[in-house]
Formats: C-alpha cells, sequence, structure tokens
C-alpha cells in the first residue's frame, strides 16, 4: 500500500511518546510498532468475530422438522377404505383384509403399528391428537382406555365384517356381554334364549339379578306363545338372543326376533359367536347389537381373550363407548393386533373347518356307537330349513351323543389323540368338551336336562386339520368306548333267563 509521509511521521511520534513513558528504548520502536500493529489487528478481528458470533447466536432460530407432526396431513398415496363401502362393493375377504388397515400415515407401514402409549400429546390444551383420523372415529385420543390407535384399527375392521357402522372392543366375551346390560337400569327385564352359554346364564343369574337388581326370563325363542308372554312382562328392554346356541346347536329366526322385540320396545342383541360374521350377519336380519367372543372364531387361534359388541346405531355407541371408557375393560394393544391378525384369515380357515366339520357330522350320522348327531347342516336338524336360509354356511361346531352316560363320553374324549380335550372353540386345531361337566357344569342340573345337555353330550369345534387324520382320530376313540348300560342290560337278561337243567344220559 502507499505510505502517507505527515500521517505516518506523526504515528512514529505518538508510539515514541508511548514508548518513552513506558520507559522503553526508542531505539527499538520500529520494531515495536510493527508488533503493537499486529496485536491491534489480530485483537480488532476477534472483537468483530465475537460481535457477529454474539448476533447469530442472539436470534431465534427455527425448530428443527419433528419426525412425527401433531397434525399429519393424509399422504396421496394410501387410500382410505370405507367399511360399508367395502362391505358392500367388495368380496368378504377383502373387506377382512383392508377395511380399517390402511397404510399407517407416519411411516407407510403397511400392518398397523402396536400402539403401546398410554398417553398422547394434544396440540392444545383440549384439542385430541388424530380427530382426523379413521381410527379414532372422530373422537382422537389422549389416554388409552379412552381410545387407542391399534384398537381403533382393529374395532373398524369388524364393523366392516359385521356390515356395521360401530364397534367396541372389550377385554373379554363376557365383558363386552356386561356391557350389553350397562345399557339398562335397575329392575330392566331381560328376555333369554333358554339354552343360552353357560357363562352367559351364570352372569345373568348370579351377578346381574343380585347385584343390578335386574329380571330375567329364559324361554325357546321358536315357541312364540312363550316368548310374546315373557315380552308381556314390564320393563322388558331386551332380547338376548343365541344362534346357533351353545351348546345344542339351536337355530331360532333373527328376523322374527326382530320383530317381536320392536314391537314390544326393546332391543335385540345376538351372540353371533358360533357362526362368526362369515356365516351369519344379524344386522342384516334386524338385530341392534351383535356381540362376539372374540376369542373364539375371530381371533382363531387359542392366543388372545376378548369380546366386541357391534352397531349401527349411534346412540347405543355413544352409551357403549362412555361404559367401556368408564368401566375399563379394554384389550391390550397386543391383543388387538393379535386379533387383527387372525380375522384377516377367517375367511379362509372357516371355509376350511366347515368343510370338514360337514364330512365329520355325516360320518358320525352313521356310526353305531352315535346316538344322534346335532349339526345345522344336516338335514336331519330340527331347523335345517331356517339354518339354509338364515346362514351362508352350517359353521363348524358339532353336537353328538354317545351311546351310553358319563362314563362312556369321558372314555371317548380321554382316548383323542388330535382333538384336544379343552373348553373354548373356534380355533386352528380341534377340540372336544363334555358341556355337562365342563363348560355347563354351572347351568343347574335340571336346567341341563331340560336342554338336553346330558352326560353322553359331546360338542366338537372342528379345526383346520387334514380331515381324513379327525376322522381316524374320532374312530379310534370311539372304538375304545364300551357301552356299560348296555353291557349291564345284557348281564341282567342273563341272569334273569331261565335255566334249564341238563338230563342225565
Amino acid at each position: 500500500s502507499r505510505s502517507v509521509p505527515g500521517r505516518h511521521k506523526a504515528t512514529e511520534s505518538a508510539m515514541a511518546d508511548i514508548w518513552s513513558s513506558l520507559g522503553a528504548d526508542v531505539e527499538d520502536l520500529p520494531s515495536k510498532t510493527l508488533l503493537i500493529g499486529s496485536c491491534v489487528t489480530c485483537a480488532l478481528a476477534t472483537l468483530v468475530m465475537l460481535v457477529l458470533m454474539l448476533k447469530i447466536f442472539s436470534e431465534p432460530r427455527p425448530r428443527a422438522a419433528v419426525s412425527r407432526p401433531l397434525r399429519p396431513a393424509a399422504p396421496p398415496g394410501p387410500r382410505v377404505l370405507d367399511p360399508l363401502a367395502v362391505r358392500s362393493s367388495e368380496g368378504f375377504g377383502t373387506t377382512l383384509i383392508h377395511a380399517g388397515q390402511e397404510p399407517d400415515r407416519q411411516t407407510g407401514a403397511v400392518v398397523p403399528p402396536i400402539s403401546l402409549a398410554t398417553t398422547f400429546a394434544q396440540v392444545r390444551p383440549g384439542s385430541k391428537f388424530g380427530v382426523e383420523m379413521p381410527q379414532s372415529f372422530g373422537n382422537g385420543w389422549e389416554y388409552s382406555r379412552t381410545g387407542n390407535p391399534t384398537r381403533g384399527s382393529f374395532e373398524r375392521a369388524v364393523a366392516a365384517a359385521e356390515g356395521g357402522t360401530h364397534c367396541c372392543a372389550f377385554s373379554s366375551g363376557m365383558a363386552a356381554t356386561s356391557a350389553v346390560l350397562h345399557l339398562l337400569e335397575s329392575g330392566d327385564h331381560v328376555v333369554v334364549i333358554d339354552d343360552v352359554y353357560g357363562g352367559t346364564q351364570r352372569y345373568f343369574r348370579r351377578v346381574a339379578v343380585p347385584v343390578y337388581n335386574m329380571q330375567f326370563s329364559f324361554v325357546d325363542f321358536n315357541d312364540t306363545q312363550k316368548l310374546r308372554e315373557a315380552l308381556a312382562k314390564p320393563r322388558t328392554k331386551l332380547l338376548w338372543l343365541e344362534t346357533p346356541t351353545n351348546p345344542t346347536l339351536k337355530v331360532s329366526s333373527i328376523a322374527a326376533a326382530a320383530k317381536e322385540a320392536k314391537q314390544a320396545g326393546a332391543l335385540l342383541a345376538v351372540d353371533n359367536t358360533f357362526a362368526s360374521p362369515f356365516f351369519q350377519n344379524p344386522l342384516q336380519h334386524g338385530a341392534d347389537l351383535v356381540v362376539h367372543s372374540v376369542t373364539k372364531f375371530i381371533g382363531g387361534h387359542s392366543d388372545v381373550v376378548m369380546g366386541v359388541v357391534v352397531s349401527n346405531d349411534d346412540k347405543i355407541q355413544e352409551g357403549l363407548r362412555f361404559i367401556q371408557n368408564g368401566v375399563g375393560a379394554v384389550p391390550s394393544p397386543f391383543d388387538c393386533y393379535l386379533a387383527i391378525r387372525g380375522l384377516k384369515t377367517l375367511h379362509v380357515r372357516m371355509s376350511q373347518a366347515q368343510a370338514n366339520a360337514s364330512s365329520i357330522a355325516r360320518w358320525l350320522e352313521a356310526h353305531p356307537k352315535v346316538g344322534k348327531v346335532l349339526y345345522p347342516g344336516l338335514p336331519s336338524h330340527p331347523q335345517y330349513a331356517l339354518a339354509k336360509e338364515q346362514m351362508h354356511g352350517p359353521g363348524a361346531m358339532i353336537t353328538f351323543y354317545i351311546k351310553g352316560g358319563l362314563e362312556e363320553t369321558s372314555a371317548f374324549l380321554s382316548a383323542l389323540r388330535l382333538f384336544t380335550l379343552a373348553e373354548s372353540l373356534g380355533a386352528v386345531e380341534s377340540l372336544a368338551e363334555a358341556p355337562s361337566v365342563m363348560t355347563h357344569a354351572s347351568v343347574p342340573p335340571e336346567q341341563r336336562k331340560i336342554l338336553g345337555i346330558d352326560d353322553n353330550l359331546v360338542r366338537l369345534s372342528v379345526g383346520i386339520e387334514a380331515v381324513e387324520d379327525l376322522r381316524a382320530d374320532l374312530a379310534n376313540a370311539l372304538d375304545n368306548v364300551v357301552d356299560t348300560r348296555a353291557n349291564q342290560m345284557l348281564g341282567r337278561e342273563q341272569r334273569d333267563a331261565p335255566t334249564t337243567e341238563k338230563k342225565p344220559r
């Protein structure tokens, strides 16, 4: 750079005065001046950098992008399926696989994620997250007892399977049954089909009567006169129908029961567990509520305990949601995941199980050690014509009477190898049981006798194994059965027969 002599001399003179005052040698002035200039320059540069850094860090910075936005916009890719639209326009199997199962909006996951969170962030105080998401049914999420994304996906899927608009999931089938009764008031009267599941009867008689002061009438729904007499009782608010029944597979007309209920100003609830949504849809026949033990055919793998209630009525659903949240008998997210997985194969499992059951029922009917077979798919069934009209198929449950008593029944059940001796039903594996001492042991003996739940009654839940293997297992077990009563009768006849003495030769 070019120098300015006058300014340079003035600067030199000033610097000489400074160094002289500090006691420095004026001879070293040029080098000292250069050194001090460099220091000043560095100091100024450092100061400028500090000022710039303070300015940068003092300004508000934009927040980093949140990986899970509080109000995510729906991506253009995944298609949201309306349950009713799916059921009406596409096949049943398509409904089971796709309704309520659209890809996750956050990650694109094909399978609904298991949401284990107990609580959910809110956008603003009182403004719930997920109101716009179909799994929340427009309610959003705040606490997992009130609502959970995984549970919501399952509820939407079951509602679609039954052709309904609403579904509430509960921690068991009995919890679902209890929720329906909670819609009523103390002192109300309920008409129940006489041949109802033993656990349901126990709950009605031994819990609802003493605790809720409710009244129950158990009648044969196929006897119109007795049904109307029961409906005429004061404060009749609910009809509870099970068809086919457990365990005698009695079939009742849902449409006829719905008509009688409507005339009486009562609701009709149908336990559709034995038929499953694949073989029967009570809402289409006029039912107000449909109850399932998801533990059975919907779950289908003996690994989840759950229940549901399906309806088409907004007011009923509002009441059930309140009970679901207030009582808190809700399934875990993992159980809901298992149930979703089971539901997707319901149509495949039920088709195979029914094919097996139909073959076995015909085979049993011809067996000499079997007294009577109860199966809606056999022409010998008392309600065979009604079952063909009301159901899409006779199902996978068989009940039959062994010739003999409890001893013969026990011998038969103990000899089975593929059929597992166990309660419950509806799984991929075949199960067998004796209702009189197992599932219906809580039913009073005199009532069991009236209903035909005798000691020689056997209930089969037919699975999806090879039918030849199942028949062979039943044949082997029946071969081990000896009719002791017949032998005792034969022994008495032999003892009572007149003896002839041989004449000596």
